[in-house]
């Protein structure tokens, strides 16, 4: 048995001091929509509901077996890390200092106090995720504390490669294939690196959101680069720049096993998982579920695992994803409509709509001075094809509009 196997299996074995096995369930749904045998393995079900407390537990756990004294840990995270390191500080009755940016929403702060308790102590820092990870890391030189990375750490992806274990284990035979979600590369590089050993005919699929494909950027270029810009939308993956611990791993994985997930898709996967399953997931951990969509035509007849990687969705947030998702699936349009100034115009504009299409949104500025007012007017429907004949209606009558539903630019100040 080689140091890989044996380091996940003794991590494995760790992990049972603080939580049974999450379970591994074969879903009917998207079983039978896929025409696979699809089994989700349910990291939202950890004691955090994500599956970071894995690399926390074992990377406290080493770091005090190499330095009995060391007392007190610290991380940056406004997340999922941030939660287990506050468990796991709990449980070894260690000290710890967690930094989160000062914009962190107060849901997030208070659950990460309730699984820290008197151990930990959090620090509101910073505007922007790079100015907090700054002041964690200065923490540490100054106080000498021991930073946990939330993914660039060898403890840690030794403990995120538990899940592999648990997988092969709870499964009669290996799968044939193994979806994955990437954002810092940790989870990826521990369950592919303990796979490959143990069930090498096993074939893998990687997913990251579109607005934050970190690891095909350094794919392409050989190594771990930054990108200029990342959509913070699927904020437990959305990472600039891949750890380099876990490129070592991954660097060798084909650029087309890398899918990319569009970030108005991801709300259609966790609507779907909402209404259809009652399973509550978050941006990242609805992305392996998502990616189904992309492979539906080479897994049919496969046995499919799809990791569920954690479940700390604000419902805050809820609305956003059904506009997003109402968006990519074309249900939902934004129109700027050039309207005379006449009596009866907005009948006239109302007589136009289907039976199916319903105003969601509606703003008139009238203009004395003008013959003609612009509406911004939102639109949902029950099918895409409605759209061609509200336009149609539109052309015919010589209004003048434009649909800037995609227009981000403009969305992102009138929608």
């Amino acid at each position: 048995m080689n140091d890989v196997v044996k380091n996940a299996r003794a991590a494995e074995a760790a992990m049972r001091e603080l939580f049974a096995p999450t379970p591994l369930q074969r879903n009917d749904h998207l079983s039978a929509r896929f025409g696979a045998e699809i089994l989700l393995k349910r990291e939202d079900l950890t004691p955090v509901r994500s599956y970071k407390i894995r690399g926390a537990l074992n990377a406290m756990r080493k770091v005090l077996a190499r330095d009995p004294g060391q007392e007190r840990f610290v991380c940056a995270s406004a997340g999922n890390h941030a939660q287990g390191v506050a468990y796991v500080c709990r449980h070894f009755g260690v000290r710890g200092v967690i930094f989160m940016p000062v914009t962190t929403p107060q849901q997030k702060i208070d659950k990460t106090r309730v699984f820290g308790g008197d151990n930990i102590e959090i620090r509101l820092t910073g505007d922007y995720f790079d100015d907090t990870l700054a002041a964690a890391q200065a923490y540490c030189a100054e106080q000498g504390a021991h930073f946990l990375s939330p993914f660039d750490d060898p403890d840690v992806i030794e403990g995120q490669a538990s899940v592999a274990v648990e997988i092969l284990s709870q499964m009669p035979r290996p799968p044939d294939l193994v979806i994955l979600p990437v954002g810092g590369g940790g989870l990826s590089a521990g369950v592919i690196s303990t796979i490959r050993q143990l069930a090498p005919q096993t074939r893998f699929r990687l997913v990251e959101p579109a607005g934050g494909a970190s690891l095909r950027a350094a794919l392409a270029a050989g190594r771990p680069v930054t990108l200029e810009r990342v959509d913070s939308f699927v904020d437990g993956a959305a990472v600039a720049t891949i750890g380099a611990a876990p490129f070592e791993i991954l660097k060798d994985v084909p650029p087309e096993d890398v899918i990319l997930a569009p970030e108005d898709r991801i709300c259609t996967t966790m609507l779907e998982m909402l209404n259809v399953e009652g399973i509550v997931l978050e941006p990242a951990g609805a992305l392996a579920v998502d990616a189904l969509s992309s492979l539906a035509g080479e897994i049919r007849g496969k046995r499919v695992v799809c990791v569920t990687s954690g479940g700390n969705f604000d419902f805050e947030r809820l609305p956003e994803v059904k506009e997003r998702a109402q968006r990519y699936l074309g249900l939902k349009k934004y129109l700027i409509l050039r309207m005379p100034q006449r009596p009866g115009a907005l009948r006239d504009f109302l007589e136009m709509l289907g039976p199916d299409d319903d105003i969601a949104r509606f703003e008139y500025l009238k203009k004395s001075a003008r013959n003609f007012g612009s509406v911004l007017i939102g639109i949902e429907t029950s099918h895409p094809g409605n759209f061609d004949a509200l336009f149609a209606k539109l052309d015919a009558a010589g209004m003048n509009w434009r649909d800037i539903t995609d227009d981000e630019a403009l969305a992102e100040f009138v929608i």
